[in-house]
């Protein structure tokens, strides 16, 4: 079983008897903010006003969601039904790609209805990297190049090694070098990993590098999803932005510009998480 199939697996037995929402819209960033930090996520809405978050400037997945009719196929659609396909194959076509996105944000949307029905808000975070707290002695490894992220690690005196998929990044910098070798990894004792890790299927093969790493730490605006399968992987804190004005959220997103003021980041560690009661 992949992280994938358990998520969709866990979705569909904990709302097993209830109703379960419907896609009301996507919502995406203008094609000119794709180049800024503003313009890097798009929200799928539920009709209970849940909304879920994908990362979209994977393969241009920004450009080709905004020609594609997938936006309005989708609008009516059961969120269970959509969040299935989340589970396509990565080796898939790139229509099937467009899907699988939709799918990934129908899971983290339906997540936050799952998480609403139970009365649960996740903690708000005390720093940007998860509290995974780096310190001298320490071999930190970060998957994905978070580079306002760097001198946190490095000035603390801690080694850094960063696993990237794109070569032009590989070699040695001031405090930390970059490899495209995951099993780089294995040496590590704190990770800190990049939430997209979990939209490209890359999330089984990372963390089974991850074995000897005392702490883990995911982070990411589109790691909004139910935890349980993370915490079972071994994963120590996951970390993301939870919504809480939904109309001024999507406003700002539509328009290219900061959504900070209508959501918080947190972060939400397994002692914190109460589980969900499963049905069936």
């Amino acid at each position: 079983m992949t992280f994938a199939s358990d998520l969709v697996a866990q979705l569909e037995r904990v709302t097993a008897g209830q109703p379960i929402p419907c896609v009301r819209a996507l919502h995406l960033p203008p094609a000119e903010a794709a180049a800024a930090k503003n313009g890097e996520f798009c929200a799928l809405e539920l009709d209970d006003g849940a909304l879920g978050i994908s990362y979209v400037l994977l393969g241009g997945l920004l450009t080709r969601l905004a020609a594609a009719d997938d936006p309005q196929t989708i609008v009516g659609m059961d969120a269970l039904q959509l969040a299935r396909e989340f589970v396509a194959p990565a080796a898939d076509s790139g229509d099937r790609e467009l899907r699988r996105t939709l799918g990934f944000a129908a899971c983290n949307a339906l997540s936050r209805t799952v998480m609403t029905r139970m009365g649960f808000a996740p903690p708000r975070a005390t720093d940007s990297i998860g509290g995974i707290d780096p310190q001298a002695g320490d071999h930190v490894g970060m998957v994905g190049l978070f580079s306002p992220l760097l001198k946190q690690v490095t000035a603390a005196g801690a080694r850094l090694t960063v696993i990237e998929l794109n070569p032009d990044y590989a070699g040695h910098y001031d405090g930390y070098r970059v490899t495209l070798d995951a099993s780089a990894l294995e040496g590590c004792n704190k990770v800190l990993s990049t939430s997209t890790i979990l939209l490209n299927h890359t999330v089984d093969d990372m963390l089974a590098h991850c074995r000897r790493a005392g702490r883990i730490v995911l982070i990411g605006p589109s790691a909004g999803c139910l935890p349980d399968p993370l915490f079972a992987r071994g994963v120590s804190v996951v970390g993301g932005s939870w919504i809480t004005d939904r109309a001024g959220f999507v406003d700002a997103l539509r328009r290219g510009e900061s959504w900070s003021a209508f959501a918080y980041k947190f972060a939400l560690a397994a002692a914190d998480w109460p589980g969900v009661p499963e049905n069936g």
